[in-house]
């Protein structure tokens, strides 16, 4: 389903931080900070009428919160920190902006009293979650192949920008199955055909049109031993999208789907759940794409459900449970609903690959009014099956880790960071070995670098457009203890693309074999970069 299920404004009272005071506050409006216990905030807030209160951090919307004529109290906990610093620096405000507390400033792990700020010095840009990233548990040359299953049906302009992003931005060795079910469109047949020349691209046509769901079980039935990604027809994917599922999926043995975010996807919908959410107007899509792959984190919220604009599924969770049902789901809308809740009955969880953004039209098949009527059957036939499902995706839903993701994603989108200031966002390459000297000054105008060395240690720097270098500190997960492990964490908390090795030696070896392992390419010299931009 493409989510239907009714979703609760905000979070319930126990999910949330308490407030803090400013003299300057009109008497409507008044808030005191009551502590700090090291990763816990508490608040008053003081009210005269209904209203919302939102919890800003670095003075982005982290949380909203309804709040009722008095005096109430919030609490929330802080799993890990949404920015990947220690500092965190809150703010609340009423939703209109009008009015707002003092910042309180404190540091992740230390206590404070209510209003004593613990730093001063100027706010840090996002960095790399706690925890992450979660590395693959096997190599990925020992993981089946993939197969990209595109449902077809008319809506020929949509369909055409869906192949022509994942002709530019789909591993080679990733197969394509297009099903056609019976278009009537007579712009499709042709458009599938000059596909149907490339490599790897196998185009199924039914001979009356059967629906979404039997159109997605023809694809993964012809996928074989294959991984499967349901792709929707009218999306389109960016930079490193297959290969980021596909590290997602095998970071635990649990995960059985995986499901990206998009700009149009319901309850997979970023920085706003529910809501069209556009990309930023300075950006265009694959820019925002790049964006959303550098900075939105690596931490994976788990929800009972994916969605099947961008689902990838795991072969062992269809050799287990076996395809959608397509006798009660037969033109889409609930049969990836019950699929993933008949993964969790075989043990299996459905995470969301927060890194991963798709655009996605929405309804450029069926047109709004029929997805409405086929959302709200859909979810009739949930409701008899899984009574708890509602529940259990409201309680998820607003969740720590999806609170954090979609928190990264808003404060990206508003380019409170700074990050992205000078430039758009740009490809990363990785240069390991002795830097380029002059010849890194042409590359830097396309592509952000990265110098990866080994001696005196080992270390990875950024080099910042004036030429400094900013050091990249060691991921923390265990796997980091040897020289590899930590190499391959960085290449993918850095959302690296490309690498450059600058010396043939042992190193260059070992980081060209651990990029070749995560899918990503070697660059020969800065004009194959720059054509990939």
């Amino acid at each position: 389903m493409r989510h239907s299920r009714p979703v609760p404004q905000a979070p319930q009272a126990g999910d949330v931080p308490p407030a803090g005071r400013d003299g300057d506050c009109p008497e409507s409006i008044r808030f005191e900070w009551l502590g700090w216990d090291s990763r816990s905030l508490r608040w008053r807030v003081s009210c005269v009428a209904a209203t919302t209160i939102e919890l800003h951090l670095d003075d982005v919307v982290f949380q909203r919160y309804p709040c009722a004529p008095g005096d109430a109290e919030f609490d929330c906990t802080f799993d890990y920190s949404p920015t990947g610093n220690a500092e965190l620096a809150f703010t609340l405000s009423g939703a209109d902006g009008a009015t707002a507390s003092a910042a309180w400033r404190v540091l992740l792990g230390m206590s404070a009293q209510g209003g004593a700020d613990q730093w001063t010095r100027q706010q840090p840009h996002l960095s790399a979650l706690a925890g992450t990233p979660r590395l693959p548990r096997r190599a990925l040359a020992e993981l089946p192949a993939v197969a990209v299953v595109v449902p077809i049906y008319n809506a020929a302009d949509s369909v055409r920008r869906c192949l022509a992003a994942l002709e530019r931005w789909t591993p080679a060795s990733a197969r394509w199955i297009l099903v056609d079910d019976a278009s009537s469109d007579a712009a499709i047949a042709p458009l599938l055909a000059h596909h149907a020349q490339r490599a790897g691209v196998q185009v199924l046509r039914h001979d009356v049109n059967r629906g979404y769901t039997r159109g997605i079980n023809t694809g993964i039935a012809a996928a074989g031993d294959a991984d499967v990604v349901l792709l929707n027809s009218d999306t389109e994917v960016g930079p490193r999208w297959l290969e980021s599922l596909r590290l997602a999926a095998y970071g635990d043995d649990t995960i059985g789907t995986v499901t990206a975010v998009s700009d149009n996807a319901g309850a997979f919908s970023v920085p706003e759940l529910e809501q069209y959410c556009p990309t930023p107007s300075r950006w265009n899509l694959v820019e925002a794409q790049r964006a959303v792959l550098q900075q939105a984190g690596l931490r994976f919220p788990e929800l009972p459900t994916g969605n099947g604009f961008c689902l990838f599924i795991k072969r062992a969770v269809i050799a287990r449970i076996g395809i959608m049902d397509a006798d009660a789901f037969p033109a889409g809308y609930g049969e990836e609903n019950d699929f993933c809740q008949r993964a969790i009955d075989a043990g299996y969880r459905n995470v969301i690959a927060g890194s991963v953004l798709v655009r996605h039209e929405r309804s450029a098949s069926f047109g709004d009014a029929r997805r409405a009527t086929l959302g709200a059957q859909g979810m009739a036939v949930l409701r008899r099956r899984y009574p708890r499902y509602e529940a259990d995706v409201g309680a998820t839903l607003y969740s720590f880790e999806r609170r954090a993701l979609d928190y990264r994603v808003r404060r990206t989108w508003a380019g409170s960071d700074a990050y992205y200031a000078r430039q758009a966002p740009r490809p990363r390459l990785l240069i390991a070995g002795p830097e380029p000297g002059s010849g890194a000054a042409p590359l830097m105008r396309s592509c952000e670098i990265f110098v990866l060395q080994q001696h005196p240690s080992l270390r990875l720097h950024r080099l910042a457009a004036d030429g400094v270098a900013f050091d990249i500190a060691a991921a923390g997960t265990a796997a980091c203890a040897t020289p590899a492990g930590r190499i391959r964490a960085w290449l993918i908390a850095c959302a690296i693309e490309q690498v450059l090795i600058t010396a043939s030696d042992p190193f260059g070896v070992l980081v060209g074999s651990l990029a070749g392992e995560l899918g990503i390419p070697l660059a020969g010299e800065a004009t194959r970069l720059a054509s990939a931009v």
